[in-house]
């Protein structure tokens, strides 16, 4: 099954997923980190092994996905995953997500529980205490900030958006990075995640602390963690061998 994308118009934006892989696989739902889209998973799907089917798709105002009037929110961008799935008539799946993809893993999971076949998240926090340290630098992140570190992501996003807005995406994704109401990270919610799960993190990223990773993986049963050493918060950019991997591995003891 070679790739091919569409658009699916939820509560006024048009979400853009890709399906490719096994048609009659398994499904393996991918979700992307803040600011970036799907296709920062090219590096990885050559490690997911042929028996899958699998999901890409760009959260609400990413990658080929228009950003609609509502505000944005990890519960919004839940919804949204959701309503592509039952669109595709999936109700059970793998999910593998970095950073805020892995945080609408955790509240996926956590709510329905039934649907998860596993979980995969990487450099994804839980929670946001009033005292974290990323709160500073997320605060007074600035457009031209992410551009001048990424460049080449910024422009591709100029060059695939329908509505390309790139200050706009950022104030409204640094509001949802600062949300700490119900509709943002799932929070004690992670203690009901009972499907099997496998939490990576880069032993330097800053946005994802070891010990809030150990914390995490003391509440949750069937977990699984990996500490990716000499990378920062994308260790699957930087060394995707090596998480690839990881991921294929667990993926094959939970197909």
């Amino acid at each position: 099954m070679s790739g091919f994308g569409q658009h699916l118009l939820i509560d006024g934006a048009e979400i853009y997923y890709q399906e490719s892989g096994n048609p009659d696989g398994q499904p393996l739902v991918m979700l992307h980190g803040g600011l970036g889209s799907s296709e920062d998973f090219d590096g990885l799907l050559g490690y997911v092994p042929d028996v899958f089917k699998i999901i890409r798709i760009d959260l609400r105002g990413h990658g080929r996905s228009t950003l609609g009037e509502l505000p944005l929110s990890y519960a919004r961008y839940q919804q949204d995953v959701e309503a592509i799935l039952d669109h595709l008539q999936i109700y059970k799946f793998h999910l593998f997500g970095f950073s805020d993809g892995g945080i609408v893993g955790y509240r996926l999971a956590a709510l329905y529980d039934h649907r998860l076949l596993s979980l995969t998240t990487l450099g994804s926090q839980w929670r946001l205490h009033p005292d974290d340290p990323s709160i500073e630098l997320l605060q007074d992140l600035t457009a031209e900030d992410w551009q001048a570190e990424f460049e080449e992501q910024v422009a591709r996003y100029n060059e695939i958006n329908p509505q390309a807005d790139f200050s706009l995406l950022v104030e409204e994704v640094k509001e949802l990075w600062l949300d700490t109401s119900e509709n943002g990270y799932p929070n004690e919610q992670v203690d009901d995640i009972n499907c099997s799960t496998l939490i990576i993190r880069g032993d330097r990223d800053d946005l994802f602390s070891l010990s809030e990773a150990i914390t995490l993986i003391s509440r949750v049963p069937d977990c699984e963690f990996f500490n990716v050493p000499f990378t920062e918060h994308e260790a699957h950019n930087e060394y995707p061998e090596v998480v690839g991997e990881v991921l294929r591995r667990f993926l094959q003891i939970n197909h």
